[in-house]
C-alpha cells in the first residue's frame, strides 16, 4: 500500500513505501523534507505536460489566441500601452492588467481559464511565473527587427480582402476565416469615424501560404456579398494605377472645364460686343496737347463714356459710350454750334460700324486686360503710400486718372473690381463680369487599422 500525499490543488499522489523507508512519517501521512520536494517537482512537470496534452475547449484556444495575438509581433510593436507595461516587471504583465483588455475582458476574467488556455497552447510563445499571478512573451522569443527586410516580408505575406457588409463584426470574420490558413493577424480596415470600410488586411505565417490562401475557392463570398481577394503587394499596385488614372481623369477635366469656361466668357464677349453695336467713336487729328480729360469734358452731359483707348500725343484713339456714340456726337456738335473742335483744333470724328467696330472692340478689351495686369501687379505691394492708400479708398478715390497708356473707368472703384477678377478676357459690359469658377475637388484618403 502506499501513502497518499497531497502536493497541491488537483493534485493526489501515491508514494510507495519500499523506495523511501521513513515508516515514522508514513503512519502520519507525511514524507521527509527532501522526499516531498523531490516529488513534488517530478509531478507537478508531469502535471503540467498532462495539462497541455489535454485539448483546449473552444473558449480556451479563443482566450489563447487573443493573448498571444497582444503580445504577438504585429500587435506588441504598436501598441503603446503594453509595451509601457511590460518595461516595468521584466517584461512580466500581471493577469490583473490583462483583464482590462476589452476583448479579452468579453471572453472571461477568470484567472484559472486564462491559465489553463496558455497551458494547453502550441504555441510556446507566452510563459506563466511561479505563482500563476503574470504572463510575458517567452525571452527565447523576441520581437523581431523592424528593418526593410522584415517590413518586405511582412508585405508578402499579407493579403487584402473586400466585400465585407460595413456592420460585419470581427467575431463573424474570425469565424469565416477559421480552418482556412494560420492567420497570424487581421486587420479591419476602418475610415475617420472609426467606421469599418468592409475590408480588412491579413497577415499569414508566410509568403506560401498567402499565396495558396488566394487561391482558395471558398472565399469568394461572405453572406451572399462577392468578394474581392488579392495579395496585399497586388492591391498596392492597382491602387497606385487607379490613383494614376485618377488624377488623369482629374487633369483632362479641368482641362475640359477650363476650356469651356473660355469657351462661355467668348460667347459671353461676342455677346457684349453685339449688344455694344454703336457705341464707338473714332476721332483723329492734332491732338499733340490732348488729355483724356478733355474728352470727358467735350462730351460731358451728352454721352457717357465708359473708357477712352488714347495716350496723350498720340493723333487718332477711340471712345467707348455706354450708350449710342452717334446720339453723343450729335449732342456734342449741337452744343457747340455744329462744329465739335477739341481744345480750338479740328477733330475728323467717326462712329464705327460692322467688322471694323468688332475688331476695334476686341482690341480695346486686349488694351483693358494688359492695363488691368499692370494695374494689378502694380498695387500688389502698394503697402501705405499712394497707390494703397488710392486701392483701400484714400483721398483719390472717385477721380479718373490719366496716365499712361492705361484704359481710363468712370471711377475707381470700377478699376478695382476689375483688378481682383480673374485675368481673362472680359466682357464689356458695366460692372464687369464675376469668375464663376470652382475649386477643384479635394480627395481624401484615409485607412485606419483594427485591433483585433
Amino acid at each position: 500500500m502506499g501513502v497518499p500525499i497531497y502536493l497541491g490543488k488537483n493534485a493526489f499522489l501515491w508514494l510507495y513505501a519500499a523506495r523511501y523507508k521513513h515508516v515514522d512519517l508514513w503512519d502520519k501521512g507525511l514524507l521527509t523534507q527532501r522526499a516531498g520536494l523531490l516529488f513534488k517537482k517530478k509531478w507537478k512537470n508531469r502535471y503540467i505536460k498532462m495539462a497541455e496534452m489535454q485539448e483546449a475547449s473552444p473558449l480556451e484556444k479563443k482566450v489563447a489566441e487573443q493573448i498571444e495575438y497582444y503580445f504577438g509581433d504585429h500587435n506588441l510593436p504598436r501598441d503603446k500601452f503594453l509595451k509601457e507595461q511590460i518595461q516595468l516587471d521584466d517584461g512580466w504583465v500581471t493577469l490583473e492588467t490583462m483583464i482590462k483588455f476589452n476583448r479579452l475582458k468579453c471572453l472571461t476574467t477568470d484567472f484559472n481559464i486564462i491559465i489553463n488556455s496558455l497551458r494547453k497552447s502550441k504555441t510556446g510563445l507566452l510563459e506563466i511565473n511561479e505563482d500563476k499571478t503574470k504572463i510575458r512573451r517567452c525571452p527565447e522569443k523576441p520581437l523581431p527587427e523592424l528593418n526593410e527586410e522584415y517590413k518586405d516580408a511582412v508585405k508578402h505575406k499579407s493579403v487584402y480582402i473586400k466585400g465585407f457588409p460595413t456592420e460585419t463584426t470581427l467575431d463573424e470574420i474570425q469565424e469565416w476565416l477559421h480552418g482556412k490558413g494560420k492567420i497570424e493577424s487581421i486587420q479591419m480596415r476602418r475610415n475617420l469615424q472609426k467606421n469599418f470600410k468592409g475590408s480588412i488586411f491579413l497577415i499569414l505565417d508566410s509568403e506560401e501560404s498567402a499565396k495558396q490562401f488566394v487561391a482558395r475557392p471558398d472565399l469568394q463570398s461572405f453572406k451572399d456579398n462577392e468578394m474581392s481577394v488579392l495579395l496585399k503587394e497586388a492591391y498596392v499596385a492597382k491602387k497606385i494605377e487607379e490613383r494614376k488614372r485618377l488624377r488623369a481623369e482629374a487633369k483632362a477635366k479641368a482641362k475640359h472645364e477650363k476650356e469651356e469656361k473660355q469657351k462661355r466668357a467668348e460667347d459671353e464677349e461676342m455677346k457684349s460686343l453685339d449688344e455694344q453695336m454703336g457705341c464707338l467713336l473714332k476721332f483723329s487729328g492734332d491732338l499733340e496737347q490732348t488729355s483724356r480729360e478733355d474728352f470727358h469734358d467735350l462730351f460731358s452731359g451728352h454721352g457717357q463714356i465708359k473708357w477712352i483707348d488714347f495716350v496723350r500725343g498720340a493723333k487718332e484713339g477711340t471712345i467707348l459710350f455706354k450708350s449710342n456714340a452717334k446720339e453723343a456726337l450729335n449732342k456734342a456738335k449741337e452744343a457747340s454750334g455744329g462744329d465739335l473742335k477739341i481744345n480750338g483744333k479740328d477733330v475728323k470724328w467717326e462712329v464705327l460700324g460692322g467688322d471694323v467696330e468688332k475688331e476695334t472692340l476686341k482690341k480695346m478689351i486686349e488694351n483693358q486686360q494688359e492695363s488691368l495686369n499692370k494695374r494689378k501687379g502694380g498695387w500688389k505691394h502698394g503697402g501705405r503710400g499712394r497707390g494703397g492708400r488710392r486701392e483701400q479708398g484714400g483721398r483719390s478715390q472717385g477721380k479718373v486718372q490719366y496716365q499712361g497708356k492705361k484704359t481710363t473707368f468712370d471711377s475707381d472703384d470700377d478699376a478695382g473690381e476689375a483688378a481682383n477678377v480673374s485675368p481673362k478676357k472680359r466682357v464689356l459690359e458695366e460692372g464687369n463680369g464675376k469668375d464663376s469658377g470652382e475649386p477643384a475637388a479635394k480627395q481624401v484618403k484615409t485607412e485606419n487599422g483594427s485591433e483585433k
